[in-house]
């Protein structure tokens, strides 16, 4: 798949370019989400809506509650409704294909955001942070904390079959043996469980008791997003285990960052709900209007990072809405 990288200078152009530029007799977008239950959904959405409004365009959405028919048939009443561009944050890869192949036929621009999709579906193009980078950069991150330490991690996975989770738990895999041969000549970490927590507070909550009673010599709290390593965070502190490295793969949540402050949660990458839902946004308007060439990539990643201590007043901001 063709993928581009966008910098801070094409992101504010993309932001800025087609503002205005469009009016809600011609621009009719749908924004189906997947799920709204967890704050970085709620973000994405209101960012979707807020840039699609700035550009003078009609803007409906839907909340597909986690479930996969319900996101398929909200895209379909979209397309019958008469959308022009759909914003699609697809619950399974494979099982949004047909959703967005048939808007696709009936003259809908698709832009997939966040999550992914099979590349056989017919659409404009995807728009994400770089999952598997950013969790590259936070496993070299805890490989340099945990130096000399048993790394035994509780992983705390969003939902079975998503490859967001999946590139991002594999890319900080990935940097946590690189950092350890770096750092030391030798790779060594156990994953002692795996628990589904569904991307949210609450379900990290629940999935993290169980694994807390089944290897309670765990020293780190992995999570794919903060909302799970929040939720992860309270079921350690009801059971006294203070000691336990926490952090996340991705998402930069407000909450997450003000912890990073404070040095009581370790590094999240860099995921920003606002920048994502706008770019994705205005390359579907760009679409629309015919300005996007044949040779336009087919995935476009924002820059990836890693927010710790040291750098997290760069990011964190305390109005935000995630």
């Amino acid at each position: 798949m063709k993928k581009t990288l966008l910098g801070g200078s094409l992101a504010a152009a993309l932001l800025a370019g087609t503002m205005g530029m469009a009016s809600a007799a011609d621009c009719k977008i749908g924004v189906a989400m997947y799920t709204l239950s967890a704050p970085y959904f709620a973000a994405q959405q209101a960012a979707a809506i807020d840039q699609g409004k700035k550009a003078g365009c009609e803007v409906t959405t839907s909340d597909g509650q986690n479930d996969m028919g319900k996101q398929i048939s909200d895209v379909e009443d979209m397309v019958a409704k008469g959308v022009n561009l759909l914003i699609l944050n697809p619950r399974d890869p494979e099982g949004l294909v047909g959703a967005a192949n048939a808007a696709t036929a009936a003259g809908v621009k698709v832009v997939v955001m966040d999550s992914s999709i099979n590349t056989k579906a017919n659409i404009v193009t995807q728009v994400r942070s770089s999952n598997d980078q950013n969790g590259f950069l936070v496993g070299q991150w805890l490989a340099k904390k945990m130096q000399g330490k048993p790394v035994k991690i509780i992983l705390l996975s969003g939902s079975q079959g998503n490859e967001v989770g999946r590139d991002r738990r594999l890319g900080v895999f990935r940097g946590l043996v690189e950092g350890q041969l770096v750092n030391d000549g030798k790779a060594s970490f156990e994953v002692l469980g795996q628990g589904w927590g569904n991307w949210a507070t609450e379900d990290g909550l629940k999935a993290a008791e169980d694994l807390l009673q089944a290897h309670p010599d765990v020293t780190v709290l992995l999570a794919e997003n903060d909302s799970m390593a929040l939720g992860g965070m309270k079921a350690l502190q009801a059971a006294g285990k203070n000691d336990v490295l926490v952090l996340a793969a991705a998402d930069g949540q407000k909450e997450a960052l003000a912890l990073i402050k404070e040095g009581k949660y370790g590094a999240t990458g860099l995921n920003d709900p606002d920048l994502v839902a706008r770019t994705a946004v205005d390359i579907g308007l760009k679409a629309l209007k015919g300005e996007l060439g044949a040779d336009t990539p087919k995935l476009q990643l924002t820059t990836p990072a890693v927010i710790t201590q040291e750098n997290v007043d760069k990011f964190y901001k305390k109005d935000a809405v995630f």
